[in-house]
């Protein structure tokens, strides 16, 4: 055989094949035209599943992203909670200072002279904490709030309300509205009031 009619005998084959193929697609071409209305049903009903999937993923990042910011606002406005209450005890002996030198009002000028540096001092370290969201809870006069004061004791004061502070034993600090120290107060108490037993 010579090369040419190999190439014919190949060329015949390989246009049977083609063919052969061309009428077996024909055959299962009614199948097929069902196919691709199930294969875009199918991908239809994937896009969708996907979307949904995508919504429910930024509502997850928004909320995550929203406490995050909450969190971040949170611990810059109470991180300094912690170190406030270290240095509140500063303020108190300060003013313990104040008013131990204020009976001598017309004693020694040096003890005058102190209590003025003293109570200069204490102004600007508490202008210095309120810079910072730290403000002083002086209840004196007030109705006691349980939320901000701790009643050390209730004793009968005709002249003043009943349930009103007659006495502030230590001053109360909030920061940024949030309770740091409850101011420690005296209660006036009603004079109808029953008596209770502070022993117990």
């Amino acid at each position: 055989m010579s090369t040419d009619e190999n190439r014919n005998d190949q060329l015949e084959d390989d246009l049977q094949g083609t063919a052969e193929e061309s009428v077996s697609g024909v055959e299962e071409q009614p199948e097929a035209a069902s196919g691709p209305e199930n294969e875009a049903d199918a991908l239809r009903d994937q896009v969708q599943d996907l979307n949904d999937q995508m919504l429910r993923l930024q509502a997850e990042m928004q909320n995550v992203r929203r406490r995050a910011e909450m969190d971040v606002e949170k611990a810059r406005k109470f991180g300094l909670e912690r170190m406030v209450k270290e240095l509140l005890p500063v303020a108190d002996s300060l003013e313990k200072a104040v008013e131990s030198t204020a009976g001598d009002a017309e004693g020694d000028a040096l003890v005058v002279s102190m209590r003025e540096g003293i109570e200069m001092t204490l102004a600007l370290y508490l202008g210095s904490l309120k810079k910072f969201g730290v403000e002083q809870l002086n209840p004196l006069g007030e109705p006691f709030d349980p939320q901000l004061h701790e009643a050390m004791s209730m004793v009968p004061a005709p002249e003043a309300e009943p349930n009103s502070v007659v006495a502030v034993v230590q001053k109360g600090y909030t920061l940024n509205d949030r309770l740091v120290r409850p101011a420690m107060v005296v209660v006036a108490k009603a004079e109808d009031a029953p008596k209770i037993d502070e022993q117990a």
